[in-house]
């Protein structure tokens, strides 16, 4: 029900390997930081053949891929490894533990924090994308949030851990193991302007997510649409 294939086509995703023998697509969220260590211990970060502007802040360890681009004012904290010909835009910023595809866009005042893009997939305006996975093509739209993190949850006071996030799919409970976990977006998905997903939200490919629709944790069938209800109501003003 949650194996990574179902969600996303990963015959020419460079970093397919992270999703190897997992059996829950968000998996490669907890081992993101091990993946990317990994990683740079056997490759050097490189910024040839990329544009970085002047203003654009890099710290730690930051690879690019040829034909890239880092816009005014953006500020990238690796670890991080950014495919070819991708867009960090003015303003965007990259978090730590953060894994882009080829031909990825991260917009103006979008944040990406632990997370992993596919490839051609887009966060060009205003977005937050936390502890979440976009699939091949997607595209949020401006201003959508992937919320990562329950608002009642609280640490043991012992421990120093939160709960981790339990989904209720088909009448059974799964523990997905990670105390914060945005939305997985199968691809070809789209959110319309100012949607929410709340943390936990499972979107399955070639799915719809209208404007300003709050989204429950949960599954969502590929191949669905995703309304908000409302209604709007305009009567004359009195002067």
């Amino acid at each position: 029900m949650f194996s990574p294939e179902l969600f996303f086509d990963l015959k020419h995703f460079s970093h397919s390997n992270i999703f190897s023998n997992t059996q829950t697509v968000w998996t490669p969220l907890a081992n993101l930081n091990n993946y990317l260590e990994n990683w740079f211990s056997s490759h050097r970060p490189c910024q040839n053949d990329v544009s970085i502007a002047e203003t654009a802040r890099i710290y730690g360890a930051v690879s690019f891929g040829p034909g890239s681009l880092v816009e005014d004012g953006a500020c990238i904290v690796g670890p991080a490894v950014i495919g070819e010909e991708c867009e960090i835009r003015q303003g965007a910023y990259i978090r730590g533990n953060c894994l882009m595809g080829d031909r990825c866009i991260l917009g103006h005042a979008s944040e990406l924090k632990n997370s992993i893009m596919l490839n051609d997939a887009k966060a060009p305006h205003f977005a937050y994308v936390g502890d979440s996975i976009l699939g091949n093509n997607v595209n949020l739209g401006a201003g959508t949030k992937l919320s990562n993190l329950t608002i009642s949850t609280k640490k043991n006071i012992k421990s120093g851990l939160r709960p981790t996030l339990k989904l209720s799919v088909k009448n059974k409970i799964i523990d997905t193991g990670l105390s914060k976990l945005g939305a997985i977006v199968g691809d070809n998905s789209q959110t319309g302007c100012n949607a929410v997903t709340n943390p936990g939200t499972i979107i399955g490919k070639n799915t719809l997510v209208y404007a300003n629709t709050s989204v429950s944790k949960g599954l969502v069938p590929e191949n669905s649409i995703v309304k908000l209800r409302q209604v709007v109501e305009i009567t004359e003003r009195n002067t």
